[in-house]
């Protein structure tokens, strides 16, 4: 039935559905397992856990091979476009509406309504154009992997991989190496979401973030759950990390576990290990299938940073006629009341440390091969012109905006304002993220809560990582909480140093950025290094 589905949308709701009899098959064969240990029942848990994860995002990945538009009726694509346009005027049109100084509820729930119709018909236009498309009908279903082929295309004997699966009565993680799997019963889901959720809080919450016995006691906690059974295999491998439902939001480098009895307590994981996070095993061999031959672009660098939001900006040159000012109000006054969804503040504080963070990343690269767009430009018109595809890395230094409820409207906040107080639209939501064209080898959004999105069962967080990696990224690095302006900066631009003077992959690069920070007393509490998350191709 999944198969007969071309609705994306449809698809991941569908699967969703039967999630619920995926946690049964694996808890079965699991307990198979206990009673016939060698029959391979572990093996086939493992591979059904793997056959549930992210076979949307599979999907979408199998679709980069193909242009699905070729063949496709003028008519239809032209319909494509125009409800793209629409949706636009719409956006701006409800940020307008929504806040001026009396504004007309009635007014606003109908261009709720008709937003909300446009994305529908916008859906509706993208399942009729893969119906439609010989390029996608000849596209065959991919399949997920198997245990050996996890073994071969996947691991090498410093790599294991970290498969978990939260169940109601038990929950599962199995530990693969390039020659073996083994396989550990976990408490239920209940207490590792709780265990999970203390130790967020713990790291995030002003009041507890710089109390290091708080942090270290939940950490404590949590690895205790879900790392300790395995640590005696760990040693000093690199880990790739496929999560399952709140373990999405974890931030695994500061989780601490045992090693051995009193020794390296309190000791973060990124101490030892090089962490990456995917949403499935065969994510990553999708990418590398994918991306892994493709020419680099012939330009390096490209970073958009520190965009213009508000009429108070300094920036702003000359002087404002009274509509403009009171437009440009309304349109503060508005984002604040359309984006509660999500944690972001509005309007937004400049971070001035992004332009300091981007400056000081630019002077690592030769300046004829990296290109820098600042204040008015890092605007959502340079992000959609085309001119991203050319670099081989894309950095967003900016606000990030994560709607858990409708992932459609996460996005990043680029320049509000031209530099004349016009109004612009400056959100890149992730429909426009789905629609770029780029081939780059690493996105970093270095933004607030980047990395979050609508945790759907069975496809995990469902977000910009996704957006970016079907546009042509094989790594993104991404944000889990809402993060620190100056922490931020120094952690990015030890990230850079690292990959260019050091030549470390990106991986590394990161985690040598976040022990760095981690020794150092001012940033040592993991709310200002373990925010990001490197999600993607490792090597």
């Amino acid at each position: 039935l999944r198969t007969k589905i071309a609705s994306p949308e449809l698809r991941t709701s569908y699967f969703a559905t039967v999630q619920n009899y995926y946690e049964f098959y694996i808890d079965l064969l699991m307990q198979l397992h206990k009673t016939h240990p060698k029959s391979g029942y572990d093996i086939k848990a493992l591979e059904a856990s793997e056959r549930s994860r992210a076979r949307s995002l599979l999907e979408l990945l199998q679709e980069t091979h193909a242009n699905i538009r070729e063949g496709i009726s003028p008519d239809l694509l032209q319909q494509e476009r125009s409800v793209q346009q629409q949706l636009n005027a719409i956006e701006k049109q409800r940020i307008q509406e929504l806040s001026r100084p009396n504004p007309n509820q009635t007014k606003v729930d109908e261009i709720d309504k008709q937003r909300l119709a446009l994305l529908q018909q916008y859906q509706q236009i993208q399942t009729q154009i893969r119906t439609a498309s010989p390029r996608y009908a000849a596209l065959t279903q991919p399949q997920p992997l198997t245990l050996p082929e996890i073994q071969k295309q996947i691991l090498d004997e410093n790599t294991i991989l970290l498969q978990y699966s939260l169940g109601q009565y038990r929950s599962y993680l199995w530990v693969v190496t390039s020659t073996k799997l083994t396989s550990y019963e976990l408490p239920k889901r209940a207490e590792i979401e709780t265990a999970a959720r203390n130790f967020r809080t713990a790291i995030t919450s002003p009041i507890y973030r710089n109390i290091p016995q708080k942090t270290a006691q939940a950490s404590a906690n949590l690895g205790q759950l879900i790392l300790q059974p395995a640590a005696a295999q760990l040693g000093d491998k690199r880990l790739l990390i496929v999560p399952d439902g709140v373990l999405h939001y974890t931030p695994f480098p500061a989780l601490t576990i045992f090693q051995t009895a009193g020794q390296n307590a309190n000791i973060p994981l990124i101490a030892q290990h090089e962490i990456i996070t995917l949403p499935s095993a065969s994510t990553l061999a999708s990418l590398r299938q994918n991306y892994g031959d493709r020419k680099p672009p012939s330009q390096t660098l490209a970073i958009l940073a520190d965009p213009v939001f508000s009429i108070t900006d300094e920036r702003i040159k000359g002087k404002l006629t009274q509509e403009t000012t009171e437009k440009l109000e309304s349109n503060n006054l508005g984002l604040n009341r359309s984006l509660r969804a999500s944690d972001l503040a509005w309007p937004p504080d400049r971070l001035p440390f992004t332009r300091q963070e981007a400056q000081t990343i630019l002077s690592l690269f030769p300046s004829d091969s990296s290109s820098q767009k600042f204040d008015f430009d890092a605007s959502r018109t340079t992000a959609t012109d085309g001119n991203l595809a050319n670099y081989q890395i894309i950095h967003f230094a900016t606000h990030g905006i994560a709607n858990s409820q409708n992932p459609e409207l996460s996005g990043i906040v680029m320049s509000m304002v031209d530099d004349k107080g016009n109004l612009l639209n400056g959100f890149l939501r992730l429909t426009d993220i789905f629609n770029l064209k780029l081939s780059a080898n690493l996105v970093v959004l270095s933004a607030c809560q980047t990395g979050m999105g609508q945790n759907i069962k069975g496809e995990g967080m469902v977000g910009l990582t996704r957006g970016f990696m079907y546009a042509g990224a094989q790594r993104v690095a991404v944000s889990l909480w809402s993060v620190d302006d100056e922490g931020t900066s120094v952690l990015m631009q030890k990230f850079y140093q690292k990959m260019l003077q050091q030549k470390l992959a990106p991986a590394a690069a990161l985690r040598a950025a976040q022990l760095e920070m981690m020794e150092q007393e001012k940033w040592k509490s993991p709310y200002y290094w373990a925010a990001f998350t490197l999600q993607g191709e490792w090597k």
